[in-house]
């Protein structure tokens, strides 16, 4: 498959959360079509067999195809940890996660060698950051916090409540008893909390928003392989879904930032 610069980038997602890897790559290459595909008939994917999450990655990455992505991302934190190499192999275009982009910049970043990484269960128990950030400093401490009640009260839209201060307070706690200085959000939902998690961190602790490092190292990608949409014309942006839950709208327009159109349902 020859790979065009006005190709459009692929992002995928088991639901809504990715919304804020495009959100991010919007903002850092303006230019860039994308085409984005959320999983939303099987959201949640945490709870799943690693067989099914691979069926699932293996589905969605061959759709992307078909729709002559120049590039692959892979926006959900659990379909990066168990099902990564699924979406390798079979992809004919390069393939880049949230996992990696995170961890490359977690230990860049840190200077006590000392990280922490919060995410839901499932990608906390797959140990997958933990794996990443050690390909980049094996001599760098990980200490990690599942927080299993972030992704509901984002979609809630209580990113400011006092309960989800309360919440971020108390899982917090266990990790900054260490010396940490960088504190890694390993789940696209998390980067709506970032202004509430920094002020319960501190100033002193970087937050690695992985949505944001995505898009920097999509820039680079892209640029390394002379992939850059330099045309300059409107981007055209493509959403693809599973189903339409009735919060989509509302709910995908607070993940994007801007209003939510050109939403298409995919019938497997």
């Amino acid at each position: 498959m020859q790979e065009k610069p006005t190709n459009p980038i692929g992002v995928f997602d088991s639901g809504i959360g990715g919304l804020t890897v495009v959100r991010a790559l919007m903002e850092r290459l303006p230019f860039e079509n994308i085409v984005y595909f959320g999983d939303t008939a099987r959201v949640p994917y945490g709870v799943k067999s690693v067989e099914t999450i691979a069926h699932y990655a293996r589905q969605i990455t061959e759709f992307l195809l078909q729709q002559q992505v120049k590039l692959l991302i892979i926006a959900c934190n659990t379909m990066a940890a168990v099902a990564y190499q699924v979406v390798d192999d079979l992809s004919a275009v390069k393939v880049l996660d949230v996992i990696d982009a995170g961890a490359r910049e977690a230990a860049a970043g840190t200077r006590v060698k000392s990280v922490a990484v919060i995410g839901t269960p499932a990608t906390i128990n797959s140990n997958a950051y933990a794996r990443a950030i050690h390909r980049y400093d094996p001599e760098i401490r990980i200490f990690s916090q599942a927080c299993a009640l972030f992704v509901p009260l984002v979609e809630e839209g209580w990113l400011d409540h006092t309960v989800t201060r309360l919440t971020a307070e108390e899982y917090l706690k266990p990790v900054l008893c260490h010396s940490i200085d960088t504190l890694v959000l390993g789940c696209t939902h998390y980067p709506l909390l970032k202004p509430l998690l920094q002020e319960v961190a501190g100033p002193d602790i970087r937050l690695v928003d992985s949505a944001e490092a995505m898009a920097e190292q999509t820039a680079a990608v892209l640029q390394e392989r002379d992939l850059e949409n330099r045309e300059g014309a409107v981007p055209e942006y493509r959403f693809y879904v599973t189903d339409v839950p009735l919060r989509f709208q509302s709910i995908g327009e607070r993940f994007l930032g801007r209003s939510l159109s050109n939403v298409r349902v995919v019938q497997w």
